[in-house]
This record gives structure tokens, sequence and C-alpha cells, in this order.
């Protein structure tokens, strides 16, 4: 109250409300009386002029429209105005009726000056908000006097003239400083043909981007299609491309701050944008009882998915998450991360390995985790081709203590992290995941839930082929693909972990999870794509060099291995694997846990030999599905190739 008092607009509203009033008071007399008073209204114009207008703004004060910042002006002030605007006509017709009884007062005069008040009020804020988004009244009047026009800013196109592309105009037309001037909208829809957005019209189709670009001389591009799919995102770039004019765009809007569009948000497109997944729509409720107010536990916290999940856990309030990774620089970024990015400080960081059982023993009796997310694994496939003792002592031997663990200590639920290399593997590291998902089932029915979800590759991960793709370009190529046809499943590390999630509130009896990736996608397409959006020409100005499948590689990755069924989850992105109870014929889950765990126990020891051929012989005898090539037991790789299928 007392800033306000202390503020000139506030005198100023207040000055100019009073104007209008007086003036919405002598026009309705006017109107009503034909621009001809009698000296007895001319009078009673005079007499009334000062109470009528006090009382208004009192009434306007009392609603807080004094209070608003004028120049965001909306309708909820509008709607406020005029319910003042209408108080303040009953309040006077009531003091008119009881002092006068309406002896020689018109009637019509009232609803005359109610009306005209609100339009004057009203239009005055509105010429107010108008006036700042297009600059303030020095700004116009100095633009108008300088012989520079305003077209001399950069001259862009929006493609895309819906809700999101409305918004960005509107931010360039309230923010000259931007250098910016909207030359028109281009859209596919038919029904936006020869209309316009706040005067500016849309000119055309995507496709006519190359001339439309010449013909208004634009200077960029700015791509305003948060929900646009894969296919048209694609389609757009190659728009874009053909003009050779820079191109920017809106991120979806899964990633954009509450779903607000602003000119921050802009940035290179991705190949993220290119894939064009679509947001995930989340049971909340079931999640936040999963994870509100229990202790957490994330192996791996410091990697691409198992980051991920520490920041999605986050937002649920967990009692304490435990960050456990034996990688020291990784654990404190993640750390560091959940306490100043994320405002998260109810946080244990424990530097170690899986595979240390006394560091698991200390770490469930300490703090008691009620529920574990095991994203901790090596998952390079070419390293662990060459070194199969580590995929062993990593990814088998670890997650069996680690399950162990959460199982004497009763933990409510484990979720596996896995993979679709786990499925008919024909290398290493599969056929390592393929063990600790049959571990995870055998040790199911007791307090302990556990599951284990499976999805494919995943953008921005360590090791993913698109940073090394990116590299080479940046290098002027060659840009190595193993083979034409090589083709893969891909997905965001967000979405990832979001059904990651989701499907830990679903698991009861040992289940395999699949995450839908969607349409797989070409390796050498991808990699033609990424040297576009660099700009430049696929096998003009980088080469593209087949290098040949590695040992260990498949052409095509799978989600489904034999006995297993799906059936849908309820949630449109998660399908639920059930697997044969019956394993290779053993019978009940003790004896196949019987079988596994001594197989396992010779294979920790050709592990600590360093015995290559001995590991995959051994795995092929656990996994059967699992394709090992003789020649796969002594092989080298090179750096470049080795990225390609981690």
């Amino acid at each position: 109250m007392h800033r306000q008092l202390r503020n000139p607009n506030f005198y100023a509203m207040l000055l100019a409300d009073a104007v209008l009033f007086s003036a919405a008071l002598s026009l309705a007399y006017l109107i009503r009386f034909e621009f001809s008073l009698s000296p007895y209204y001319a009078d009673q114009l005079y007499t009334f002029l000062p109470f009528v207008t006090g009382a208004k703004l009192a009434v306007y004060f009392a609603f807080g429209l004094y209070r608003g910042m004028w120049r965001y002006t909306s309708f909820y002030e509008l709607w406020r105005l005029v319910k003042a605007a209408v108080l303040a006509t009953v309040l006077l017709a009531t003091a008119a009726l009881f002092i006068l009884g309406f002896e020689g007062y018109s009637r019509s005069v009232l609803l005359l000056d109610s009306m005209l008040a609100i339009v004057f009020t009203g239009g005055l804020r509105i010429a107010i908000r108008r006036a700042f988004e297009h600059g303030s009244f020095t700004a116009a009047l100095r633009s108008a006097l300088s012989s520079r026009v305003s077209e001399a800013g950069r001259r862009v196109l929006i493609a895309g003239a819906g809700d999101a592309g409305e918004q960005l105009l509107r931010q360039v037309s309230r923010d000259p400083e931007l250098g910016l001037t909207v030359a028109g909208f281009v859209d596919d829809d038919p029904d936006k043909m020869g209309r316009s957005l706040h005067g500016v019209p849309v000119l055309g189709e995507i496709g006519d981007l190359p001339l439309l670009a010449e013909k208004e001389e634009a200077d960029e591009i700015i791509i305003a299609l948060p929900q646009a799919t894969g296919e048209q995102m694609r389609r757009v770039v190659a728009a874009c491309e053909e003009t050779g004019l820079p191109f920017r765009t809106l991120p979806g809007y899964s990633e954009l701050l509450g779903g607000e569009v602003t000119l921050r948000s802009l940035r290179e497109v991705n190949m993220e944008d290119l894939l064009g997944r679509e947001p995930v729509a989340l049971e909340t409720d079931r999640i936040a009882s999963c994870l509100t107010g229990k202790v957490v536990l994330v192996t791996g916290c410091g990697g691409s998915i198992g980051s991920e999940l520490c920041r999605q856990i986050a937002p649920y309030r967990p009692a304490r998450m435990i960050l456990l990774d034996s990688g020291e620089y990784n654990l404190y970024t993640v750390q560091m991360e959940l306490h100043h990015e994320l405002g998260f400080e109810d946080y244990v960081p424990v530097l170690g390995k899986v595979q240390d059982q006394g560091l698991l023993d200390r770490v469930f009796a300490t703090h008691a985790p009620q529920v574990v997310f095991h994203a901790a694994a090596y998952k390079h496939v070419p390293l662990m081709e060459i070194n199969p003792w580590e995929a062993v002592h990593n990814n088998i031997q670890a997650s069996r203590r680690l399950m162990e663990t959460a199982v004497r200590f009763q933990a409510e639920r484990f979720v596996l992290v896995s993979t679709d290399k786990a499925v008919r593997p024909t290398n290493v590291m599969g056929a390592s995941k393929r063990v600790t998902e049959l571990l995870l089932q055998s040790l199911t029915g007791g307090r302990t839930r556990f599951m284990s979800v499976r999805f494919g590759n995943v953008i921005g991960s360590s090791g993913s082929v698109i940073p090394l793709f990116m590299d080479q370009i940046r290098r002027g190529g060659p840009v190595t693909v193993t083979h034409p046809d090589v083709t893969r499943y891909f997905m965001t590390i967000s979405e990832a972990a979001q059904l990651i999630l989701q499907a830990a509130t679903m698991g009861e009896e040992g289940e395999i999870f699949l995450l839908k990736m969607g349409q797989p996608v070409k390796i050498a397409d991808m990699a033609r794509d990424l040297i576009r959006l660099a700009g430049k020409v696929p096998d003009r100005d980088v080469e593209i060099r087949y290098t040949g499948l590695r040992p260990g590689e498949k052409l095509f990755e799978e989600l489904i291995t034999a006995g297993e069924d799906v059936t849908p989850t309820g949630h449109e992105k998660i399908l639920r694997l059930r697997a044969d109870d019956s394993w290779y014929g053993l019978g009940s889950r003790e004896d196949m846990r019987t079988w596994l765990v001594q197989r396992l126990e010779e294979l920790y020891g050709l592990a600590e030999a360093f015995d290559h051929c001995g590991i995959k012989a051994k795995l092929a005898e656990v996994v059967r599905e699992y394709e090992m090539r003789e020649e796969s037991c002594v092989l080298e790789t090179s750096p470049d190739a080795a990225a390609e299928e981690a």
C-alpha cells in the first residue's frame, strides 16, 4: 500500500480515470438530451460530477484496479473493471433513489454513464498495453522521427502460425530492442492461408519457404512447431536448408518450462527434434505413492540414465536419495546439480563400486533403502567384447550382490535397467544383461518386488554414436558407419527415465517391461541428418564411409526374445513381457536358481582367470540364445567404430 502511494504512475492513472469518469458522465447527459442541455440539467451535471467521479474512483480503488501493471492488462483485469463499474452504478442509483427518489433525474443517464465509463477506462488500459507491446511512446516517437524504418531489423519468417508462433510474434512486437521484424508466417493448414495474426500475414505453405524467403528478403527462419512429429520436422528442416538461411526452433512442449514459449527457448535443431518423440503422459499419483517419503537408492547415479533418474525422482520428494557411483567426478556433478539447481538436499553421496559387498551391507544397514534403481553397468559393446571379464564383474556379479542384499534387507522394490541387446544377444554386453534379467526372475516370490525395464539406445548418453558423428563432421569427415542397412531404436534420456519410474509402479513378480521405442532409425540416415544440420551436404562436403559389421554386431535390434508373451500395462508406452516360468525346462524357481548360481560361480572363476573364450562359452551355456562366434574370442576394434554400438 505504501509503495503504491509512492508510485507516480498511481496518481497519473487516478487522474486519468477521474478525467474519463467526468467525460463519461458529461457525454451521457449530452447524448440523453440530444446535445442540448437545459439550465436545470446543466446545473444537475455540475452538482453530481464531483460526487459521481469520487464514488467511482473509490470503487475502482477497492477492486484493486490501481495495483496492476497496466502494460500486462488482460481479460481478467477488464472483467474486474466491468464489475467495479456496475457496482458503482448500483450504488449511485441507490443513492439517487433514497435521496432524490429519482425526482428530476434521468435513469438512462445512469446506464449511459456506466457503459461509457467501462469503454473509456478499459480502452485506456488496452491502449497502454498496446503501446508497451509496440515500444514505449517515446520509443515510438523516436522511431517515427528517425530516418531508419523499423524494417531495418533482421527479418524473420515463422514456420507455424499456431499458438507458439503467435506468442513469439507478440514478444517480438513488445521488444523492439530485439531488432527483429516478422515478415510473415508459413503453415500447411489450408484454413490459415490468406489470413493474418496481429496484422502479419500467413504467406504460404512450408514448401514455399525457399521462394518466400527470397521474396521477403528474410534473414532467418524460426520454427514454431513444438508438437511436430519427426517426419514433419524433417520436412520443415529440409525446406529451411534449401533457403540457405540460418534457422532455429522451439523445443517440444515437454522441454519448455511450464509449456511457456519464449524467444530464450529458441535453439538449434538437433537430432531429438528429427526423431519427434511424443511427450510422455505419466501417472504422477502412482509414481508419488512409490517414491514420496521413501529412501531411494540409485546406482550408477552419475551416468546418463542414472543422473536423469535422480533429476526425475527429486521432485517427488523422497525422504532420502542414496547416490552410488564409482566415478568421483560424476558423483560430485550429480549431487551439485541436485543441491543447487533442483533445490534437493536430502541425498547421501556414496563413492564406491556395487560389487563391494561390504559397502552394500553398510549402505543398506545405515539407510535402509526401500526402492532401488540399478542403472550401474558397463554398456559399451566393443569394449566388453575385448574385456569380457569386466562385463562379468560389473554387470553380473555386482547385480547379483545388489539384488541379494536388497532381498536380505527387505527392500520394497528393485528396478533393473536393462537393454534391447539382451534379446537374442550376439555380444558379451547383451548376454551379461540377459543373465541379470534371469537372476532377477530367479529371486522373485519374496517381499521385494523385482522388475526389469528393457529399451534401446538413448540419445545423448555417454558413448552414444551421435557425439562421435558430430566430432567427425567438425573434423571434416569421414563419418564412419558400419553398414548402410544397420538400424537402431532411439529415445531421449528424459523419456527413458520417466518411463522407468512409471514401470516401477507396475512390477509384481519379476516382469520385464518393454518401452515402446517407435520406429527404428537407420544409422546412415541419422549420419546424413546430422551432416545437414551442420550446414553441409552428405557425400559432397562430408563423406560417409562404411567400415563393415564388427563381431557381435547385429543389423537390427530386437525387443522380444523367444518364450516371452507381450501384454499391455494400461500405459500406452509400456508393455509387459512375461517370461516362461519353466526356464529351460528346469521346473521350480528354486531349481532354476540353483542351476543358475552354480554356473555363475564357474563364470566368476573364468573371469578371475581372464579366460576370454571360457567366459563366452559359459555365457552361451547360461543364455542359450546367445549366438557366440568362435572368431570373437580374440578381437580388436578401432576407436571410431567402437562408439557406434554403445
